[in-house]
């Protein structure tokens, strides 16, 4: 029986191909590219590190979708990418990232579903990538 979760992740900064670190060898391990693809939200900086928050409103966060290879390891896979993000705090501290389901524009003009990890803490006040793609950083 086929599980109605989804199998997809969206990846919006440092696990993207275009930055080439050891973890995105993690990531093309256990999951294949689907294709460029987009979610409604604002991605801002903290120190040096894109955050992604969701928005209700027409912003947008470019990045990739990937999709799962095998259904069967989801629990270890994504348990393993949930320590990577720091959903796993202290006890008494609020996680940095939260996983949620949401929706994926995919540049085919296709909607989807897939896993994304939203910053869980204040953006306000922050510098904000306006282009949407950590790629393509220009602040406002």
């Amino acid at each position: 029986m086929k599980s109605v979760i989804s199998q997809q992740l969206f990846i919006y900064s440092s696990l993207r191909k275009g930055f080439h670190q050891d973890v995105f060898s993690y990531i093309t391990q256990f999951f294949s590219f689907v294709s460029a693809a987009k979610v409604k939200g604002i991605l801002s900086v903290i120190g040096s590190d894109p955050v992604a928050t969701p928005a209700t409103e027409d912003y947008f966060i470019k990045g990739e979708l990937y999709k799962l290879n095998n259904e069967d390891h989801f629990s270890w896979v994504y348990c393993q990418l949930d320590d990577y993000e720091g959903l796993d705090s202290l006890q008494g501290e609020p996680s940095l990232y939260r996983r949620e389901l949401t929706t994926v524009y995919k540049d085919d003009g296709s909607v989807t579903d897939a896993w994304i990890y939203w910053y869980n803490g204040d953006v306000s006040g922050t510098p904000i990538i306006s282009s949407g793609d950590i790629l393509n950083q220009e602040l406002i």
